[in-house]
């Protein structure tokens, strides 16, 4: 479910967790999977990897203002395909999904 300022929630060890795509979860992101540039990350979460599930959705975790430690990230009970579809709205709330390229201003 998408709530306001592109807020999509997830459940992650039977609880609920905010995530949210700002800056600094963009930049987190792009700086552990993209080599700092933009283009290479949308190439590599194409077709992601496991890990970089966990390291995208550690940052938008950290974004929705609730950060979780990698290591309990990385040991959590969650649902993959719901954390992939999650992620992908996420994305998608900003108008940014992985992958895709925008026009506009």
């Amino acid at each position: 479910m998408t709530h306001p300022r592109g807020d999509v929630r997830l459940q992650i060890n039977g609880e609920e967790r905010v995530l949210r795509l700002t800056l600094g979860a963009l930049a987190d992101i792009e700086d552990k999977l993209g080599g700092g540039d933009l283009l290479a990350l949308q190439e590599r979460l194409k077709n992601p990897r496991v890990s970089d599930i966990i390291i995208v959705l550690h940052a938008l975790i950290a974004g929705g203002g609730a950060p979780l430690a990698m290591e309990v990230l990385r040991t959590s009970d969650l649902d993959l395909a719901q954390a992939g579809t999650a992620i992908a709205k996420a994305f998608a709330a900003l108008g940014g999904a992985p992958g895709k390229s925008q026009a506009g201003p």
